[in-house]
């Protein structure tokens, strides 16, 4: 801690950080590991069940706009409370039999997520100042630590309480309780916000904005790859002879392999004004896991998997980070947060119900990962364009007056953070 310059108060923020984005993802990737008992007990379809894993990032594309305006209202550090109680209260009503609580409860987790992922930059960038790109690697690097170990230990849990798979999606509600009491010290670091914080955020709008679009295509189009693989690679796996637990486990390794490779990309793109060639590397990491799983999933599932997990964990903390290196400040990050995760997880709502769909239609999976596949080449665009410098909020650069390059502070607005300049 003590190399990162931190102080008691923040490394306790920061193991706040990291236990609340291990919750933004259990109660998602618990239920890709078990759609097989979903089918059975149920009698869902694969369109069907991919309707349950699209249910939470619907909620994240149609709330994720309220969340700054609930930030200025209420304090974006005491909204997140209310995101740790909500999660846990909706993965609770998973566990009775009524399928309507199974959706609504999904729904209920997902509105708390969707608050919480658009703050978590905002704070961060507010909090940690120059660090806010090594720490939005931290948290980048955790928010996939908790799809790794709900995708992995999912099916253990459902074999160690007799087999109910109810149970094992409501214990995720558990880990809720305890991030929400680790929590509770930031109520007090800050205080509540302003009249002029609220009017501040009046003024910021970006949805006319060419480079906040180009950072929210690239959010939707690699969150659309990722639920979609988190949802239905351990039912492709298995469909070629691995069995529930292993394909679990592989899809579980995916994500592991994804902390390092979120902390890896984010510390490189905190060390460069341009992006682009980093990108460059995670998309096309991306690109031939999935190619490899299509291909050959059984006969190099793990190096497929590694892979896969490696650009699919970079490209995540690379969309994340440019919430945070777009932006001159954490108003403009909240905003960018919001904007790119309102529309880009309502795209991504679109992959697992496309790729269900497709494999109901075809009868495999060979189809649904070519259209996975297709997907990598709007993503390479949208993620360079969003990887070139600038601030949001600002006019594009011009290409004949490089000494008025957006970040020096010679164009009016404040320089780039040492760590993102150096």
């Amino acid at each position: 801690m003590s190399r990162l310059g931190l102080r008691r108060g923040d490394a306790l923020l920061l193991a706040g950080i990291v236990l609340v984005a291990l919750n933004l993802r259990f109660s998602i990737t618990s239920v890709g590991p078990l759609i097989d008992d979903l089918r059975h007990d149920l009698g869902l379809s694969s369109a069907s069940v991919g309707l349950l894993t699209t249910a939470p990032l619907l909620a994240l594309g149609l709330i994720a706009p309220f969340a700054p305006v609930l930030a200025h209202r209420f304090g974006a550090e005491r909204v997140l409370l209310g995101c740790l109680a909500a999660i846990a209260l909706g993965i609770a009503l998973r566990l009775p039999s009524a399928i309507g609580l199974l959706f609504g409860g999904t729904v209920l987790a997902g509105c708390g997520i969707a608050i919480g992922n658009v703050l978590m930059p905002g704070i961060v960038k507010r909090r940690f100042g120059s660090r806010a790109p090594i720490m939005i690697g931290v948290y980048s690097a955790s928010l996939n630590g908790g799809a790794a170990l709900a995708a992995g230990l999912t099916v253990p849990l459902r074999d160690a309480v007799g087999g109910s798979w109810r149970t094992a999606l409501a214990l995720w509600g558990i880990p809720a309780l305890l991030a929400a009491l680790l929590w509770l010290p930031q109520l007090r670091a800050v205080p509540a916000p302003s009249r002029v914080a609220r009017a501040t955020r009046a003024r910021i709008s970006l949805w006319r904005d060419r480079r906040a679009w180009k950072v929210t295509l690239l959010m939707g189009l690699q969150s659309l790859l990722f639920y979609s693989v988190a949802a239905w690679l351990p039912d492709i796996f298995h469909a070629h002879g691995i069995s529930t637990g292993s394909a679990g486990l592989l899809t579980s390794l995916a994500m592991v392999v994804g902390i390092p490779s979120s902390l890896l990309m984010s510390f490189l793109a905190s060390r460069r004004d341009d992006q682009r060639p980093v990108l460059a590397v995670a998309v096309g990491a991306t690109a031939v896991g999935l190619l490899g799983v299509m291909i050959a999933p059984a006969a190099l599932a793990v190096l497929w998997i590694v892979v896969l997990g490696f650009g699919q964990g970079a490209c995540f903390a690379l969309a994340l980070s440019f919430t945070v290196l777009r932006s001159p400040d954490a108003s403009h990050a909240a905003e960018l947060a919001g904007m790119a995760q309102s529309v880009g997880y309502t795209l991504a709502a679109l992959g697992p119900l496309l790729l269900g769909a497709l494999h109901d239609v075809s009868g495999g999976w060979t189809l649904p990962l070519g259209v996975a596949v297709a997907l990598i080449v709007p993503e390479l665009i949208a993620g360079l364009a969003a990887a070139k410098p600038g601030f949001v909020g600002s006019p594009p650069e011009e290409p004949h007056e490089p000494e008025a390059r957006l970040g020096d502070g010679c164009d009016g607005r404040p320089p780039l953070p040492s760590a993102a300049r150096s």
